[in-house]
């Protein structure tokens, strides 16, 4: 049961510390939020609390730390419907504990979903900002199918195909969890404020800064890790060789996650990242069932491809192999027909006569052809020949 000292604490120590710092994670480990706050806030109560972490960077969060007001922004958030959750409530996704030491201090959370139970079956779909229409489009329908099979759709709420992921699990009436790198108060990009709040209502905005922050570079990356561990697998629609959603992508497999990746143009600067995961740690996936096949149940198998089935393809084999036999365009004499099958000339021409009534092909004297007005079988071994 969390206290209401550890959760004020905590809701300080997201206003002091940048998330992802280990530095703070080992003291917030080693002292406990109250403890670690109340180093920071009474220095010469002991003087020697942080060995081995910088003072330039202990001095940053004890200025932070005197400034935070914790119970002004837990009321900020509680007015919007929001909450903080933290490491020991009921609410908490525990696969983010992978993270060890830059686990999140604690999570800013916007919507009435339970954040635990969502993410137990939640996919992260990430890309780029600057998306081809191809791109948008693979996300889009990606999103929908996987939110169509129950499965909770994650992003980072940016432009492109993190924006696509959002709109195609809402356009699904499914669930989706935007990830922010900011205040869970700030819409940003401010684009995309109306989809953030269409996101709140319909699903979750969660973020590890308190209301009020703004984004920077670095948030954005650090962001990332948690798309990545909150999540069972992160596919990729679209990257280039430096960008932010390899990062997530190579996050989730340090974690033990599954790594997707949505093929494109190998002419295409916007799939070369996709591409040389495709080439390591990331398998390639091109539709839903794809996905859950991997991050789902055993036995949630995608359905098996293959083309339409065409009437050549019902004939028994050493039929087919009389059928392949017959030369295009001219009539042959059974010898041959059977030198070319690798029968015998009274087997080939069982088969032939079997052909025969198939529709597959006629006798002309004492040769047959193919016929002259060819079923679908016979125009696809043509075809194939």
């Amino acid at each position: 049961m969390i206290t209401d000292d550890e959760r004020l604490a905590r809701a300080a120590l997201t206003r002091t510390v940048e998330p992802g710092d280990a530095h703070a994670g080992r003291w917030l480990r080693e002292y406990g939020a109250v403890g670690f706050l109340q180093r920071l806030r009474c220095p010469a109560d002991d003087p020697d609390a942080f060995p081995g972490t910088g003072e330039k960077r202990v001095a940053g969060w004890r200025r932070r730390a005197e400034g935070a007001e914790p119970r002004r922004d837990l009321d900020t958030v509680g007015g919007q419907g929001g909450r903080l959750i933290v490491p020991g409530d009921v609410e908490w996704p525990r696969q983010l504990d992978d993270l060890g030491d830059t686990r999140p201090v604690g999570l800013w959370v916007r919507g009435r979903a339970d954040l635990r139970t969502w993410a137990l079956r939640s996919v992260a779909l990430v890309g780029a900002r600057a998306c081809t229409p191809y791109g948008a489009h693979m996300a889009t329908t990606l999103a929908s199918g996987l939110a169509e099979q129950g499965w909770v759709v994650v992003s980072g709420a940016a432009f492109g195909i993190d924006g696509a992921a959002h709109r195609g699990a809402l356009a699904a009436r499914g669930a989706t969890v935007a990830v922010l790198a900011c205040g869970v108060d700030v819409p940003y990009p401010r684009g995309h404020a109306g989809l953030i709040g269409r996101v709140a209502e319909q699903g979750l905005v969660i973020g590890e800064l308190p209301p009020g922050s703004h984004p920077t570079p670095s948030r954005f990356i650090l962001r990332n890790r948690v798309i990545a561990a909150l999540t069972r697998g992160t596919v990729v629609v679209e990257a280039e060789y430096r960008s932010g959603s390899l990062v997530t992508a190579r996050a989730a497999a340090r974690l033990g996650r599954y790594t997707m990746g949505v093929p494109g143009a190998v002419t295409s600067g916007l799939s070369a990242g996709v591409h040389e995961l495709l080439r390591g740690e990331a398998t390639l996936v091109t539709e839903a069932a794809e996905v859950i096949e991997l991050v789902g149940d055993m036995g949630q198998l995608a359905p098996a491809r293959r083309g339409p089935v065409l009437p050549r393809d019902l004939l028994a084999p050493e039929v087919a192999r009389v059928l392949e036999a017959l030369p295009a365009g001219r009539a042959a004499p059974v010898g041959e027909i059977a030198d070319r099958s690798g029968t015998t000339p009274d087997d080939t021409l069982v088969r032939l006569y079997e052909l025969h009534s198939l529709g597959f092909a006629e006798r002309q004297g004492d040769d047959w052809r193919l016929t002259k007005t060819p079923t679908d079988g016979a125009n696809a071994r043509r075809g194939g020949t």
